[in-house]
């Protein structure tokens, strides 16, 4: 699977793997409270959680169809379609906003032409909202490629745009 995870973060999109994701789910079903790790080993190795894993993550784990479409489309981590190589994931919760965090955030969009979950044409980067990254302290605070960035003002997000590259 470690290929495949160099894959996804090369900017590659592995291709749907029913016999590997059926590996996944075997390794995983068996603990207690399984769902969110199968989920979230999906992810790693597909980048992204596919329509296709949803019944066969069903029918192990004795789920509708339904329950597992809730929990995918609930958690802000889990994705429908693969991300850009880079992920900007930027805080929405109040402290950050009191910092002027929505603010760099819609500058930033509408200056990348990108919406929430967006990524880019040539997809080098996408970018998440994120409710709280428990850096109230330098808000406004942002997530770039799993690093966080505090004081994050509209300087700071440019940088981290060019850094996408």
């Amino acid at each position: 699977m470690s290929g495949l995870k160099t894959m996804v973060a090369a900017g590659a999109t592995p291709a749907w793997n029913e016999a590997e994701a059926d590996a996944i789910v075997e390794s995983h079903r068996h603990r207690e409270g399984s769902l969110l790790p199968i989920l979230h080993a999906i992810q790693a190795a597909f980048g992204c959680v596919p329509p296709e894993a949803e019944p066969l993550i069903a029918n192990a784990l004795n789920l509708s169809r339904a329950e597992i479409h809730g929990v995918v489309t609930f958690y802000h981590d889990f994705r429908r379609k693969p991300a850009g190589r880079h992920v900007l994931k930027l805080c929405r919760a109040e402290a950050c906003q009191s910092m002027g965090g929505e603010a760099n955030a819609a500058r930033l969009l509408a200056t990348i032409g990108l919406d929430w979950g967006g990524t880019t044409p040539d997809g080098r980067l996408t970018i998440e909202p994120v409710y709280c990254l428990g850096l109230c302290a330098t808000a406004p605070a942002a997530l770039f490629d799993d690093m966080p960035v505090g004081r994050a003002d509209a300087a700071r997000l440019e940088t981290l745009v060019q850094e996408a590259a």
